[in-house]
């Protein structure tokens, strides 16, 4: 297995992980691990977009036209029984 050596880590990063490495029951070798595991996984899914998210979430319940995009409309602020 390969070795990486961090060096100049701040003090405080250094108790977060120690931290994170007691709540989770491992030494602060296997937090590490954990996180740099998870970020390599992470990088290799493409992250979706707010808007594809919600669309692929609600695809198939019912809207089957296009919603108009609003895009430079001024719209008239909603009035409170004035």
């Amino acid at each position: 297995m390969a070795q990486v050596i961090v060096r100049n880590i701040e003090a405080e990063v250094k108790a977060g992980l120690k931290q994170r490495a007691t709540l989770h029951g491992w030494s602060m070798e296997e937090e590490v691990r954990q996180i740099l595991r998870n970020a390599v996984s992470q990088d290799a899914q493409p992250v979706a977009r707010l808007g594809s998210r919600i669309a692929t979430r609600f695809a198939g319940i019912g809207l089957n036209e296009q919603l108009p995009e609003l895009h430079q409309q001024v719209t008239a602020p909603m009035g409170f029984g004035e």
